[in-house]
């Protein structure tokens, strides 16, 4: 067990250079953005001495070395800054919107995989089949519709036609009191205090949002768990499992499915990489408050401490997630060891 954390914790110390590049590439680039924040904060209708004391103030004007060891410095205590567009501490506002991001995106997550890992399963067992065709039209059409208009559409026609979907309006109606803040998930929140009522507010809001980027990432959750699967029922080892006379649910799933685990978990890490960073466009249509349409105004506004944030956090959370995945390796297939990783 001791080997494991030593491990880990060399992980980490292998990841801290990635992390550190990221702090100056993203530093380098919000610099090289177009727009002047100074000019922004300063207001249209600033003359030049008062953005000269704007820009003072932000200290855009000292050299780009001075302000980087001025922000790396800060970034040791732990501050990220404070956001122009907000005017509140960078950090306090990726603390809020963080967790409506993860909550989206792990709830997408795991509604895409409930559908698209059976349907790659089912798709295996009989290449070629009406499953198999099936599979492939549902995951294309899935992944050939951009994110912004199936969430139009589904808002449309839940929302304006049927009538049983609430308002695309954010995480929660207006009719329900925002749960106590425990882990920054409405659910979860809502759940541990017991009140229900809230949390089935928050349910329905999700469900939409939730549906529009599950169906954008279901193509290659099936496309890897069909092609993993069989690869794995065309080794030899499941001939000879049937040979031996197991049954066929045992031989697929006891075998052939677990076998074709890794390939698939190392592609949910990277769609999940991809929809946390990726899915701007459902929040902005459903006017969810996560950190991709923060980063975007962000962006718009040459908010450098927002930018710079939120692609520290990212990288952060990628880290993480290449660890997590390391980690499922060793427990799904303990030939995998971490050792053998290193």
């Amino acid at each position: 067990m001791s080997g494991r954390f030593q491990t880990i914790a060399m992980r980490i110390a292998q990841a801290l250079p990635v992390v550190m590049g990221v702090v100056v590439v993203s530093f380098i680039l919000t610099r090289a953005l177009p727009g002047d924040p100074a000019v922004y904060f300063a207001g249209q209708s600033a003359t030049d001495e008062s953005i000269q004391q704007v820009r003072e103030a932000l200290g855009l004007d000292k050299s780009l070395p001075q302000q980087f060891f001025i922000y790396l410095g800060d970034l040791l205590r732990g501050d990220l800054g404070q956001s122009l567009s907000t005017g509140q501490p960078v950090i306090s506002d990726l603390a809020r919107r963080l967790p409506a991001s993860l909550e989206l995106t792990l709830t997408a997550l795991v509604l895409a995989c409930s559908v698209a890992i059976p349907l790659g399963v089912m798709a295996a067992k009989k290449p070629g089949s009406l499953q198999d065709h099936i599979c492939r039209v549902f995951v294309t059409a899935g992944v050939s519709l951009p994110t912004f208009f199936t969430g139009i559409l589904l808002v449309y026609i839940f929302y304006y036609l049927i009538g049983i979907a609430p308002s695309p309006l954010g995480r929660l109606d207006f009719l329900y009191i925002e749960p106590d803040h425990i882990t920054g998930f409405y659910l979860i929140d809502s759940a541990l205090v017991g009140d229900w009522e809230t949390f089935f507010g928050a349910l329905k809001q999700l469900v939409l949002p939730a549906i529009t980027l599950a169906l954008f990432t279901m193509a290659p959750i099936a496309r890897m768990t069909r092609a993993a699967m069989l690869t794995a029922l065309s080794s030899d080892f499941i001939r000879t499992a049937k040979a031996a006379g197991l049954t066929n649910s045992k031989v697929l799933y006891g075998y052939a499915f677990r076998n074709a685990l890794l390939p698939v978990i190392t592609t949910l890490g990277m769609v999940f990489s991809f929809m946390l960073g990726a899915n701007v466009l459902v929040e902005k249509v459903f006017a969810w408050p996560g950190i991709g349409s923060y980063a975007v105004e962000a962006l718009v506004s040459s908010d450098y401490a927002a930018v710079q944030g939120f692609v520290l956090t990212m990288a952060i959370l990628f880290v993480l997630l290449n660890l997590i995945i390391d980690i499922s390796y060793s427990l799904i297939d303990p030939r995998i060891g971490f050792e053998a990783q290193s």
